[in-house]
């Protein structure tokens, strides 16, 4: 066994049976003590100052920067009192994770007497190089100037000495260069269209806000293991290994106990998110080995995505303090399942009501089914758009993998709703109604249970599946931001309500009463989005054909699927929803590319260096202990004893060499293909170069290298097996 290997499982050996137990804390006791939450800003900050940042989050209103130097100073004076020293514009560039630069608060005075101090301006605006993060053409090298803008609506907090203040980054020209931006004018629109809708059913409602409730899904491996395996380090996943003789098969390992290194290490990060307000609540062990998840409880929208942003961060600094290393990746490895960030979606009101809910009478359901009919028709009418909001490089590895959803864009609606809308529909006629038909109507409507979540059963193949007070995004990658799939559903539902309400709008000018209105424009929503109601199964051969039968798309690959962020239809829900201009939208589809070839670039790179400077350096090692074997059989026995004793090695010899010559080829070829792909000018064409030519080498080679692994001797094997990661500590 190699060195390197064979230190990574010694280190391992003595780690299994040791862990760090946390301090154990109530987390009610501890929950949000290091966020500057409205209780600290009133200790802090005089009361007309909270009253306006409340009104801020609450009302969207602007806050006036006048008191910019009263927040900044109190929000300091909290922070010096728990031993922060520096403070930071906490952002979410395009890169996919998040970005900070921190500044003391320590200046010097006339006197240059040494004090602390947090002004207003630097609070409100700071001005980082935005021509160092993505920006998909809008910032040149020699354009440097961004800014970053603080985000009232989500509270600052505390990381070790360092006061972090969630902020927005546009451009120097205005475009928005982060997440943050375009989703929160996203739950804008929303709030808009929504409110306007619940004001036909309900007076009382006054605003809509989107929740969010994330489900995180990842591996956890020892750091040793990770380090012994270049391909981990540098791509994130596998890309060699053969499968372990024994995976997930006997489904062991999902909700099984878990093991104590695991649990300390989850103890950790759940005290360190507790104290950061993020209301965790949810760990288990998951299908494959060393998988695992965690779940929080939904929130405003923004503040979730910031969570589980945070969150992310969290998991991989408690993983280092327990030498473990915490894989995001989509597919780290082949053979067993991947993972997954499913996104609760729903809608709220101010007066407490959940929109996805059936309420106890005709009213409130007839606002259920308006939300539920308008969003399923939203997700027909862009689908694509919703496919390239979850597309990535690593995501292509998952879906439709046969343990997440297929490409295919399809809704659950459950056996009793959609069993219910057929029979509203078959009741709506498109005249004006009876006094006896209203009232047949509204006794169908009240029939709906106020709890829907037990009356059908779950479907875990649906990419956007209702769960009985919520629409699950189930397509969303677990090493992606949350905000990328949350703009792109709530831009589609947001301009599907404005439309709904024109179309009701129409037939009250035309003299139709407002519930025979929604009646009929329910109908037609319904019966123009029903072909994208799929319960059945996704993994199905047969429901691909379906689907195209349908009329529905199956694009499965990112680069295909990304197009849709330039398409006509895309930048007109975009445009008129004041979300993203189309040079944003143009911008994003760059940078979304730009990462998809660089990914496989990167890739190709390590999947060579490790097929030549490793598995055949190896194989070639083994095949010449073989051969000296060989030689040995003929020194000691007849010619027809040696060839009887040595057929099995002269078969081995012959097979490495075979496959030995196969890898060497097909690097070179791929290694080809990559400079031709390089050569090319737009990221369009680089990346669909990268899909189609270089990419598809990589499960020739690796199929050749896997079945080197089966006949190399285990102690000349220079990287650690899945039979050796893929353990439960």
């Amino acid at each position: 066994m190699s060195s390197f290997r064979k230190l990574a499982l010694e280190i391992i050996g003595r780690r299994s049976n040791t862990f760090q137990a946390p301090k154990k804390e109530n987390p009610s006791a501890i929950f949000s003590t290091h966020v500057f939450t409205m209780s600290r800003m009133k200790e802090f900050l005089p009361l007309h100052v909270v009253e306006m940042i409340e009104n801020s989050v609450s009302q969207g209103k602007q806050i006036d920067r006048d008191i910019a130097d009263m927040v900044a100073s109190g929000m300091k004076n909290w922070a010096v009192s728990h031993g922060a020293t520096h403070f930071t514009h906490w952002f979410q560039p395009l890169t996919g994770g998040t970005a900070e630069k921190h500044d003391t608060f320590l200046q010097l005075n006339e006197a240059g007497q040494p004090i602390e101090i947090m002004a207003g301006e630097n609070l409100v605006q700071q001005e980082p190089d935005a021509s160092s993060f993505p920006s998909g053409g809008i910032r040149n090298t020699f354009e440097a100037r961004g800014y970053s803008a603080w985000d009232p609506s989500s509270p600052a907090f505390i990381i070790d000495n360092t006061l972090c203040i969630p902020t927005i980054f546009i451009s120097y020209t205005g475009e928005a260069l982060d997440f943050k931006v375009p989703l929160i004018k996203s739950l804008s629109a929303i709030d808009k269209a929504a409110t306007d809708i619940c004001q036909y059913i309900d007076k009382n409602i006054n605003r809509v806000y989107v929740t969010l409730g994330w489900e995180q899904e990842y591996f956890l491996i020892d750091e040793a293991l990770y380090n012994a395996r270049p391909d981990l380090a540098l791509t994130g996943r596998t890309l060699f290994g053969h499968e372990a003789a024994k995976g997930q098969q006997l489904e062991d390992h999902y909700f099984g106990s878990i093991p104590d290194r695991i649990r300390s290490f989850m103890d950790d990060y759940e005290h360190d998110a507790w104290r950061l307000g993020i209301p965790v609540r949810t760990r288990h062990n998951e299908v494959a080995p060393n998988q695992y998840e965690l779940a929080a409880q939904y929130e405003e929208a923004n503040l979730a995505n910031d969570h589980n942003q945070l969150m992310m961060f969290l998991m991989q600094r408690s993983a280092k303090k327990h030498h473990f290393k915490v894989l995001f990746h989509e597919k780290p490895f082949a053979g067993v399942n991947g993972s997954g960030k499913h996104n609760n979606w729903s809608l709220a009101t101010d007066t407490g009501r959940n929109l996805l809910s059936p309420g106890k009478n005709p009213k409130s359901n007839l606002l259920f089914l308006t939300i539920f009919i308008n969003t399923i028709k939203a997700f027909h009418d862009h689908a694509d758009l919703l496919r390239g909001s979850i597309a990535s490089a690593s995501n292509d590895h998952r879906l439709g993998a046969n343990e997440a959803p297929p490409a295919i864009m399809s809704v659950f609606a459950g056996s009793y709703l959609t069993n219910m809308l057929e029979d509203f529909c078959k009741k709506v006629s498109s005249n004006k109604f009876t006094p006896e038909q209203k009232t047949a109507l509204k006794l169908n409507i009240i029939k709906i249970p106020p709890i829907l979540i037990d009356n059908t059963d779950r479907n875990r193949t649906s990419p956007f599946a209702f769960t009985g007070n919520k629409f699950e995004f189930r397509s969303v990658g677990s090493s992606e931001n949350c905000a990328a799939a949350m703009i792109a559903l709530n831009t589609a539902v947001a301009g599907q309500l404005v439309q709904f309400k024109k179309d009701v709008d129409k037939l009250l000018n035309k003299g139709f009463e407002k519930d025979e209105a929604m009646y009929i424009v329910l109908k037609e929503t319904y019966k123009a989005s029903k072909q994208r109601i799929f319960d059945g199964n996704g993994y199905s051969c047969d429901w691909i054909s379906e689907a195209k039968k349908r009329g529905l798309s199956n694009i499965n690959n990112a680069p295909e699927a990304l197009k849709t962020y330039i398409n006509a239809n895309t930048i007109k829900l975009f445009k008129n929803n004041n979300i993203l201009t189309e040079r944003e939208l143009e911008a994003r589809y760059e940078i979304k590319l730009e990462k998809y070839y660089k990914i496989i670039q990167i890739e190709s790179r390590v999947l060579g260096d490790i097929a030549l400077n490793h598995i055949i350096p190896v194989a070639l090692n083994y095949q010449h202990l073989l051969i000296e074997n060989v030689r040995g059989l003929k020194e000691i026995y007849p010619d027809k004893e040696f060839r009887k004793l040595a057929k099995m090695q002269m078969q081995i010899i012959e097979e490495i060499a075979e496959r030995i010559s196969s890898i060497k080829d097909n690097v070179t070829a791929m290694t080809e293909a990559r400079k031709k792909a390089n050569s090319l000018d737009s990221a369009e064409e680089k990346a669909s170069a990268y899909c189609k030519l270089v990419f598809p080498y990589f499960a020739l080679i690796r199929y050749e290298a896997d079945k080197i692994e089966l006949l190399v001797d285990d102690e000349t094997w220079t990287l650690p097996k899945y039979r050796e990661i893929m353990n439960v500590y």
